[in-house]
């Protein structure tokens, strides 16, 4: 390689390293934008992979659905369906209508297509959106969650969830929306104000140092 394109391989890598704090800078100015949109984002596509499915496109919705089974255990009688004649269904139901790998059911034209997460996730996310756009707007005005009070709002889905997995109940979508949107919305509640003032102390403007001058003789 020439000494002439490394020269201006070490000119563009010095130009992007200059440019990267005002970079950096705008990103964090728009931080709540962008919490926002990603959460709007990640709570779309499970609802776009039943969509897929009723198209036909079953190739990309099951991307969706694998992608998502990450982050839940995307389980049919603990999730919302669309396009069916019930939004919800339990074991039994599923089962009285033939699904016999009730876990792994995905859909079906005569039940609908699920969507790709649970109800509590839905309610979790929608929540936390609801809640970042009211901040948006209102932020300024509220006061501040303690971690106290969070962990109160944290409680009833701790309850819900923890009794499910240990055998003693089942739950019920009303259930799992209602402590949903208490655990999104407090954790907005609780996080957006505290980094808010994270990104205006790193934004604010540092004061100028000028040096001490002595006094003369």
């Amino acid at each position: 390689m020439s000494r002439m394109a490394l020269r201006q391989i070490r000119g563009e890598k010095g130009a992007a390293v200059k440019h990267l704090p005002s970079v950096a800078r705008g990103v964090l100015r728009r931080w709540l934008a962008l919490a926002n949109a990603t959460t709007g984002l990640f709570l779309f596509l499970p609802f776009l992979a039943p969509i897929l499915l009723r198209q036909g496109r079953s190739d990309l919705a099951n991307l969706i659905y694998s992608a998502y089974h990450v982050t839940c255990h995307e389980w049919p009688f603990r999730a919302y369906f669309l396009f069916g004649p019930q939004a919800t269904y339990s074991v039994a139901e599923l089962q009285a209508r033939g699904v016999n790998a009730v876990f792994d059911f995905r859909g079906s034209p005569e039940l609908g297509y699920k969507v790709a997460f649970c109800e509590r996730n839905v309610a979790i996310y929608a929540a936390a959106l609801l809640a970042g756009l009211l901040y948006a707007r209102l932020g300024h005005r509220l006061p501040r969650l303690s971690f106290s009070g969070y962990l109160l709002l944290l409680a009833p889905m701790a309850l819900d969830g923890f009794s499910q997995l240990g055998g003693w109940r089942e739950s019920t979508w009303e259930l799992r929306t209602l402590t949903g949107v208490l655990f999104g919305a407090g954790s907005v509640w609780l996080l957006y104000p505290r980094l808010d003032q994270l990104v205006s102390e790193v934004l604010a403007p540092r004061p100028v140092r000028r040096p001490v001058q002595s006094a003369a003789a």
